[in-house]
């Protein structure tokens, strides 16, 4: 299938994504959002394919955010339509069955920012740029930023951020917890797919049991996560993947997972 805006290269069990607008830095207007909403709708139910890498064309921008010439005429009541359109689109790709790494390739800006902390994991080229600077507009981040950013990094470093509008290094990105690695640019899709391949091998049920228990659990009280967590770990005692996982450690062998 062609898209307009995006590449989509399938190497089983992994998939890659490439916002694909340099000339714009990559910059997300609705025709790129409605792209990669189909290109989910194409790998959801695609069995042979268990894990995502999200990277975008060229080396300057991941996303360089939204694509200010489209939302500088809008109105109030379109803002916030553009807006929720792309918030059900990012909590897609957050709740998405299959594993998504951002492999962040150079600025990864308001929208792009927000993109990237919707995924599972971040990696990052040390040549990135990170920021929310959406004041800078005389807005404020409206993709998710308001609400991602600070349950990563925490409140205060989160206001820091989007009330100065200025970027952050790769290297302070890791350290304030907004991505998990950095690795040289020239070894970034490397990094990433070898990731995703790692996960893409394990057994996919107690995959996504993990992201649902951590995503979900987040929203909950810790007792009550605790106790959601308990409901997880035994819903994994049905699978065939549990008894063979277990079997295989005590027979001493590797195990052969089916997914189920």
């Amino acid at each position: 299938m062609n898209y307009e805006n995006l590449l989509l290269t399938i190497t089983e069990p992994l998939a890659l994504i490439t916002i694909n607008r340099p000339a714009a830095l990559n910059a997300l207007n609705p025709q790129t959002l409605a792209d990669l909403d189909l290109a989910l709708n194409n790998l959801e139910n695609n069995d042979r394919v268990h894990a995502l890498v999200l990277t975008g064309a060229g080396e300057k921008a991941f996303v360089a955010g939204g694509d200010i010439s489209v939302m500088q005429p809008l109105g109030p009541l379109e803002a916030s339509r553009v807006a929720r359109q792309a918030q059900r689109l990012f909590a897609r790709i957050e709740s998405f069955p299959k594993t998504i790494i951002a492999a962040i390739n150079g600025y990864a800006l308001g929208g792009g920012c927000e993109l990237a902390m919707a995924c599972d994991i971040r990696i990052a080229a040390d040549t990135a740029r990170l920021g929310q600077p959406e004041i800078n507009l005389g807005i404020i981040p409206g993709w998710g930023g308001t609400q991602r950013l600070p349950r990563l990094v925490g409140p205060g470093k989160a206001k820091q951020m989007m009330l100065t509008g200025e970027m952050v290094t790769a290297a302070e990105a890791e350290k304030i917890g907004l991505v998990e690695q950095v690795v040289a640019a020239d070894q970034l899709l490397h990094t990433a797919t070898e990731m995703a391949r790692k996960i893409a091998e394990k057994p996919q049920v107690a995959v996504q049991l993990i992201r649902k228990a951590v995503d979900n659990g987040l929203d909950m009280p810790l007792d009550k996560a605790i106790d959601y967590e308990a409901d997880i770990f035994g819903l994994c005692f049905a699978t065939e993947d549990q008894k063979e996982g277990m079997a295989a450690f005590l027979e001493k062998r590797g195990a052969s997972w089916t997914n189920r």
